[in-house]
């Protein structure tokens, strides 16, 4: 084992437990404020199904980097190529629809009443659920390739013809079939990517447009707070702007993967790492400003303390 296989196993190891404690600490709080009686927003939920498809990601794709950078290779039988291929891509898939979604759905609750989408506010809530749901269906049956083309490197078979991808390799198809292949795949991301433009911009105008609106009342309050909707909308274009910060330079090494014939080592290990910098760093974001977390956090520290001076009476 050399010395720059520990080192890109030791980053995705660290990148992977980070990501896992993360999202579970930020899906514990959400079942903590579901058990006590916190009503939880409509976003709560999206946010749900995000931190589902980061688990994919890191799960099926950050562990066996891992176990393969320190010398398990056994991980990767064809059967490990093809099916943690096809959950890592499907999470992967899941995470741009959802980071779309939640975005999407904050630029319609913040727009104005006079504006196109005010017949929605009241009706997208219940839309929710169902996008979600055939969201991954639609990212299961596009990945299905992932399965039938996926095979290891490390096993017997004649291994012409394929393109290599680390102790993984899919079979090489002429470069009509391989463009078509890559549009179905990326089209769902390409689609996501341009609705979060469309939302992160909208937001952006319509927070600017209410702060000119009430200037006057933030200079004559002694303590001015922003609203709810203005720090959800907040935490939400920040969660936007990592997520196409760590995603558009994924992508640039994953288009690097599928044009090159024979990645460099250093290319497809990047390529790896940036694929789990999402999931890894998006719960601490949303931990760190979401109001309801904050909120319970401090009711149920104050409770413990309270409990505590009584017991020590």
């Amino acid at each position: 084992m050399s010395i720059r296989n520990l080192a890109i196993g030791m980053v995705c190891l660290l990148q992977t437990l980070t990501g896992v404690v993360g999202n579970s600490s930020l899906l514990y709080h959400y079942l903590l404020l579901y058990f006590t009686g916190y009503g939880l927003k409509p976003t709560d939920f999206i946010v749900n199904n995000l931190i589902v498809a980061n688990f994919s990601v890191l799960v099926f794709s950050g562990f066996p980097y891992s176990m393969s950078s320190f010398g398990w290779y056994n991980v990767y039988s064809d059967i490990g190529c093809r099916f943690l291929g096809y959950l890592r891509a499907v999470g992967r898939g899941v995470s741009i629809g959802t980071t779309c979604l939640l975005s999407s759905f904050q630029a319609i609750t913040i727009s104005p009443m006079n504006s196109r989408w005010a017949n929605l506010k009241h009706k997208a809530p219940k839309y929710i659920v169902p996008t979600m749901f055939m969201y991954w269906i639609l990212q299961m049956l596009i990945n299905v390739v992932y399965l039938v083309f996926m095979s290891s490197k490390l096993s017997n078979r004649n291994i012409t013809n394929r393109k290599h991808f680390g102790y993984c390799s899919a079979v090489r198809h002429d470069a009509t079939r391989d463009f078509l292949y890559a549009a179905l795949i990326a089209s769902p991301d390409v689609v996501c990517f341009l609705l979060m433009l469309w939302a992160s911009g909208s937001m952006v105008f319509i927070l600017h447009r209410h702060k000119q609106r009430v200037q006057h009342i933030h200079r004559t309050s002694i303590f001015p707070r922003s609203s709810p909707e203005s720090r959800a909308t907040k935490t939400i274009l920040l969660l936007v702007s990592t997520f196409v910060f760590f995603n558009t330079l994924s992508s640039i090494f994953r288009i690097l993967l599928s044009v090159l014939k024979n990645p460099s080592w250093f290319i497809f290990n990047t390529s790896s790492v940036l694929s789990l910098s999402f999931p890894s760093v998006s719960p601490f974001l949303i931990l760190g400003r979401d109001s309801n977390v904050s909120r319970f956090s401090f009711t149920w520290k104050r409770n413990a303390n309270f409990c505590h001076r009584r017991r020590n009476m």
